[in-house]
């Protein structure tokens, strides 16, 4: 089974596009899969998808642009009514380069911005309609069925397997993240909302590059396949795409 309401970010291309693409095309398609992307005029394939496919609504939103959430919330609210949100797929990220003048605080700032505060106050905006979900069938056990919060980490964010350094704005603000993951985990144990993060890989994306291990649609079947596994042992879990443990 899959999500009845799912919400993702950063779905213009990459990993987020895949996503949408796969739970479209899935045996349990989503009622209701809200797809954001900072502009849909350039997100040309989403938009086609979104004529092909009634339950699929395209979103604008800015993840740092705080301001514009009670409007998302209220637009969100309108469709799902009283059926909440199921699924926040926190996938919006960014890599700032530091191939020429290496790390700086400008680059340290956007990446926190986005890898890190960006996921934090959309899932607290966006927490209301998780709950309504997530209290629908209060006895039931965690999962992305009853309600979760799923933030994109990545390997590099662990600590004990840095052996390379580099990327220090991206690795900084996705460490971060997890600490992120942890204390939301904490926070919502006693709603029944599981919280957790996930690694997609070293992934052939515009991020990724050209020289990555896996394709997207590698990367994410085996995230929806994890994702759709999870119980109440995996909240507060860091697990890679297939559903291994990350230190």
């Amino acid at each position: 089974m899959s999500p009845k309401n799912i919400l993702i970010t950063g779905c213009n291309r990459g990993i987020g596009l895949e996503f949408v693409k796969q739970y479209l095309t899935g045996a349990n398609p989503p009622t209701h899969l809200f797809a954001t992307c900072r502009n849909p005029d350039k997100a040309p394939e989403l938009v086609e998808l979104s004529k092909a496919h009634s339950n699929l609504h395209v979103l604008t939103l800015d993840v740092t642009n705080h301001a514009s959430f009670p409007e998302l919330v209220h637009s969100i609210s309108q469709v799902v009514d009283q059926e909440g949100l199921n699924l926040v797929l926190n996938n919006a990220g960014l890599l700032p380069s530091e191939k020429e003048g290496g790390v700086t605080p400008e680059k340290m700032r956007e990446a926190f911005e986005v890898n890190t505060i960006a996921p934090l106050f959309l899932s607290k905006a966006l927490l209301p309609l998780v709950k309504i979900a997530a209290q629908k069938d209060a006895s039931a056990p965690m999962g992305i069925e009853k309600g979760a919060i799923v933030l994109m980490s990545t390997a590099v964010a662990s600590i004990s397997e840095n052996s390379g350094g580099g990327n220090t704005a991206y690795r900084a603000s996705k460490t971060a993240l997890n600490q992120v993951m942890k204390n939301l985990s904490i926070e919502l144990k006693s709603d029944g909302i599981l919280v957790m993060a996930l690694h997609p890989g070293w992934v052939m994306t515009d991020m990724g590059g050209p020289n990555a291990l896996i394709n997207t649609e590698t990367s994410v079947g085996g995230m929806i396949k994890t994702l759709s596994a999870l119980t109440d042992k995996d909240h507060a879990s860091f697990l890679r795409y297939d559903g291994t443990g990350i230190g």
